[in-house]
């Protein structure tokens, strides 16, 4: 209990957060400033004859939106190299070659996902969906790796590491989504 009331253990959790979700939080802004070209699903439609993802998801926006997660963990891998893979700052979670990839492509998983059943319930390209527009990409990210990695979401997903992750998604969501938008890459500013 006393870990949760102090000061130092919270500053921690926000930093240890930040590290833990910087692959994860590349990809979708990446994927919308490189995307482009053919969508994902080819146009196809589902069984309610509604696009499958739509225009905005393309093969070009997550492949390169998956290698730019992928290149920010990278740099993590290489600082954690540089400090001997022990970072000397003990709150620091140490990402793998596989925790960066499961996040990366994981984050843009959850988001196709997210836009999958966008589609179904109606919803097109651009509409605001709350609470699923901003936690898809964390969604996806924890789920992937915890199929692949389950043991390092469990040493290194504290309470105080989550409750910043989940204060900190939305705040980056629209902080991200408004550039993106002042940028010209972006229709709408949500």
């Amino acid at each position: 209990m006393a870990d949760i009331l102090n000061i130092d253990s919270w500053f921690f959790a926000l930093v240890s957060a930040l590290w833990i979700m910087l692959p994860a939080y590349v990809p979708n802004p990446a994927a919308v400033i490189f995307g482009g070209g053919p969508p994902i699903d080819g146009g196809a439609s589902w069984s309610d004859g509604r696009r499958l993802f739509g225009d905005g998801k393309t093969v070009r926006g997550f492949i390169l939106g998956v290698l730019a997660g992928v290149a920010v963990g990278g740099v993590e891998l290489w600082v954690q190299t540089l400090a001997g893979w022990n970072l000397n700052w003990y709150f620091l979670p140490v990402h793998t070659v596989l925790t960066v990839i499961t996040f990366a492509a994981g984050a843009l998983l959850g988001d196709l996902a997210k836009s999958f059943v966008k589609r179904r319930i109606g919803k097109g390209q651009g509409d605001p969906w709350p609470v699923a527009d901003q936690y898809d990409l964390v969604a996806g990210a924890f789920l992937l790796t915890a199929l692949l990695a389950p043991w390092w979401l469990l040493q290194n997903i504290t309470l105080p590491v989550l409750i910043w992750i989940l204060v900190l998604t939305p705040v980056l969501h629209r902080v991200t989504n408004i550039a993106g938008h002042r940028m010209g890459v972006k229709r709408v500013p949500w």
